[in-house]
């Protein structure tokens, strides 16, 4: 099968992977690989930017690849699945693609406004250059594609500039990506408020067993007008019930959502169902998981096997840069 180009993508290492990962992220890793070549880092350099203590670094890194290979990242079909500081030509690109960018431009840019008041106290040099180093694990390895959510399409914008800038004064170099655009919708944690995040303990682990899995779905926010088993609900400002709509036959989610409305069905209930659901559509995920976790020495030679394919195609790109600009 003839292939539509490359694809590259990285996330940050956060060790167990949770729901909003997995539904925003890795879901459509695994399906991208039908169509192109792909390429999957863990950044463990941009983690520094916001890191104040690494002890856990190699750990999460490890539990992340432990997810994405037992989600259906897979090797043994061309893809790439490798940690960002093996291969250390980003950074050779990094700084050559930072002299090109102007300064006024990283510093007024959303995402840094917003880290520096995350992290007043921490606004180091490495935070300034994030987007010149995302920009760099994207050209370095020539992706044609991005996955990105509508709400993402600024950051790879910024890239996509840098490229223009970059190829206007030295040549046609690096590869202007393009947005694959994913439908996920923002996935909200078990408050029912704030995007699912580990930071703010509202989040569903993938890996969690179905005892776990259903004692954080107890937890769950729904519809907070109801307040008693017998008022009507209003599943369109459910939470549990968006996930239902996801993880649940259709022909039982639109059951779910007439008794909600008439009572017929109570959130304790609703949230069972939902619970065994998730549970049982994880459950060959858990099983392919524990297999890998058996042998950890296997799933860090699958990321230097990675690093290994990703610095081929590096080593030849950078040369190219360097050529470009006239480095001897």
């Amino acid at each position: 099968m003839v292939k539509k180009g490359r694809v590259f993508s990285g996330a940050r290492p956060t060790g167990r992977q949770h729901l909003g990962n997995y539904l925003g992220a890795i879901k459509n890793y695994v399906t991208l690989q039908d169509d192109y070549d792909c390429v999957y880092s863990i950044v463990d350099l941009h983690a520094l930017t916001t890191l104040e203590d690494t002890a856990h670094l190699r750990e999460w890194t490890y539990e992340m690849a432990l997810d994405w290979l037992a989600a259906g990242m897979d090797p043994g079909r061309g893809t790439i699945v490798f940690v960002q500081s093996h291969v250390p030509q980003v950074t050779e690109l990094h700084t050559i693609l930072s002299m090109v960018t102007p300064l006024g431009k990283l510093t007024r840019l959303p995402t840094f406004k917003e880290k520096v008041r995350e992290q007043p106290d921490n606004v180091n040099y490495g935070l300034v250059g994030y987007p010149v180093l995302m920009c760099a694990d994207i050209t370095l390895y020539k992706a044609n594609a991005v996955p990105v959510g509508v709400d993402q399409a600024s950051h790879l914008e910024f890239t996509r500039e840098i490229v223009r800038t970059f190829n206007h004064h030295f040549g046609p170099v690096l590869v202007e990506p393009q947005a694959v655009y994913t439908e996920t919708p923002r996935v909200l944690g078990i408050d029912g408020v704030n995007k699912m995040s580990k930071s703010l303990d509202n989040h569903i682990e993938i890996a969690s067993s179905p005892e776990e899995i259903y004692e954080r779905v107890r937890m769950m926010v729904t519809d907070p007008q109801r307040q008693r088993r017998g008022d009507p609900g209003r599943p369109e400002v459910c939470n549990v019930f968006s996930l239902h709509q996801v993880f649940t036959p259709q022909e039982t989610v639109q059951q779910i959502d007439s008794d909600c409305r008439t009572a017929g069905i109570g959130c304790v209930d609703c949230k069972k169902m939902f619970a065994k659901n998730l549970a049982d559509y994880f459950a060959p995920f858990r099983e392919r998981r524990a297999r890998l976790a058996e042998n950890p020495d296997e799933v860090w030679e699958v990321l230097h096997r990675g690093a290994e394919k990703a610095g081929v195609i590096a080593s030849q790109v950078i040369d190219e840069v360097k050529g470009a600009v006239g480095l001897p």
